[in-house]
């Protein structure tokens, strides 16, 4: 069981059920159009819609990092992000984590309520965003990449990728840990899809009890609607991504009953109830019933 101390003065536990994360981008290109947000309704709409279905925490992010994708401005990722976390605070003191890898951002989002910075650069991008974190206290998701996504697609290979990537993470939460943040508020993710073949995703998926008891910190799970899904079930035709539902069920479950304590998902409604029936049926700690 791990807990990590949120602003004002509340904290998440983690490690008593999986935690559902529903993810909301306010960007025009994020690689499932059914998740973007291009108004402040349209956050309410779907921030509300997942509460309502039983998110634990929502994600909220305003630069797309799907592969090929490029960095966009301080000035455009806080115009895009922060009207929306201060209309989700009007109504709801859920927990919010900002999807960012620049320090202006993140300032800028917890100003407006977020509680949680989630970096696919795992705090390596801005030298100054680790210290912030620090300052503030603040809960930090640090994920294994190599490259950007702009390049993190180009030849990616391990020869073992489940240890390599547990070494790679313990050494980002080192470093950010030597930058003043504490060891309670650092959560791993091992960042599928993100710089990863067909075969080293599978991996990770197949050794995330492995992975959890090596890594020793809370461990976030990515997987929701992502391309390798698509090869899975397509093979040499993969499926687009709103064709990948009930294959990201499926790997949802497959990391409940490995020990995930979050996964970060488009699809609330249709994730809360599997694990209500996965805890149901097996005993696990899936889900609250």
């Amino acid at each position: 069981m791990f807990t990590v101390t949120l602003p004002r003065d509340r904290s998440l536990v983690l490690g008593h059920r999986t935690l559902v994360m529903g993810i909301i981008n306010c960007t025009p290109d994020s690689f499932l159009a059914s998740s973007r947000v291009a108004s402040i309704e349209q956050a309410i709409s779907a921030a509300r819609a997942m509460i309502d279905a039983g998110a634990d925490i929502l994600d909220i992010g305003g630069e797309s990092s799907r592969p090929g994708s490029d960095y966009v401005s301080a000035e455009l990722e806080i115009e895009r992000v922060v009207p929306m976390i201060s209309a989700i605070r009007e109504f709801s003191a859920i927990p919010i984590s900002v999807d960012t890898r620049k320090q202006a951002v993140a300032a800028a989002a917890v100003e407006a309520g977020a509680d949680i910075i989630n970096d696919i650069s795992a705090l390596r991008d801005d030298p100054e965003l680790a210290g912030f974190a620090a300052s503030h206290g603040l809960p930090v998701i640090l994920m294994h990449m190599r490259g950007t996504p702009r390049t993190m697609q180009h030849k990616p290979h391990y020869d073992d990728a489940t240890d390599e990537i547990s070494c790679e993470l313990l050494d980002f939460a080192a470093e950010v840990q030597r930058a003043g943040v504490a060891r309670s508020q650092i959560i791993l993710d091992p960042g599928i899809g993100f710089g990863k073949r067909l075969q080293d995703n599978v991996a990770i998926l197949c050794g995330i009890a492995e992975l959890s008891r090596r890594l020793g910190y809370p461990l976030l799970i990515g997987a929701s609607r992502k391309s390798f899904i698509g090869s899975l079930l397509g093979g040499d035709s993969p499926r687009a991504p709103q064709q990948r539902l009930a294959g990201s069920l499926a790997v949802h479950l497959l990391a409940a009953q490995a020990g995930a304590h979050i996964l970060r998902v488009h699809d609330v409604a249709e994730t809360v109830d599997a694990l209500r029936v996965l805890s149901a049926v097996s005993g696990t700690k899936a889900a609250a019933l």
